[in-house]
């Protein structure tokens, strides 16, 4: 298909050509619904909005096709574009706050007191004894009478 154009970096693709045919005439069709209901008794700002932002979309999927015509056929636009793109890739130091440091487990086992490992010790025999009183009940409960 490519063989009989005229320049030998264009190719006529129908599908996409339709592809956006349809985008377009969807997205013009969707703000004429929009207005419609805008003027309608029970139309509102929203509507109005909507109706406003769907011919921009159908310009936007135009521009999309035209843009990608011509990243295609010229490789002088490719090339402009990939060092467009080859911008900064890493964020600078600096700009982002430092993350908080996380103490690794090893730090911590060493670094508690006592008094706190005699809490930690006398917490866990609470729960201990919540958890059998619990139990208790709940097998208390479960027996006939």
């Amino acid at each position: 298909m490519s063989s009989g154009s005229a320049t030998p970096g264009r190719r006529h693709r129908p599908a996409l050509i339709a592809l956006v045919v349809v985008a377009a005439t969807a997205c013009l069709a969707l703000a004429w619904w929009q207005w419609d209901r805008y003027e309608s008794s029970s139309g509102t700002a929203q509507n109005l909005g909507y109706a406003l932002q769907w011919p921009a979309f159908a310009v936007a999927v135009l521009w999309a096709y035209r843009r990608f015509v011509v990243l295609e056929g010229d490789p002088d636009e490719q090339r402009k574009a990939a060092n467009e793109a080859s911008g900064p890739t890493e964020i600078p130091a600096g700009i982002l706050p430092d993350r908080p440091s996380t103490p690794s487990a090893s730090s911590l086992t060493g670094a508690s007191s006592a008094g706190d490992d005699a809490t930690l010790a006398e917490y866990n025999s609470y729960l201990a004894d919540l958890d059998r009183s619990d139990t208790s009940e709940k097998s208390s409960e479960e027996r006939p009478r």
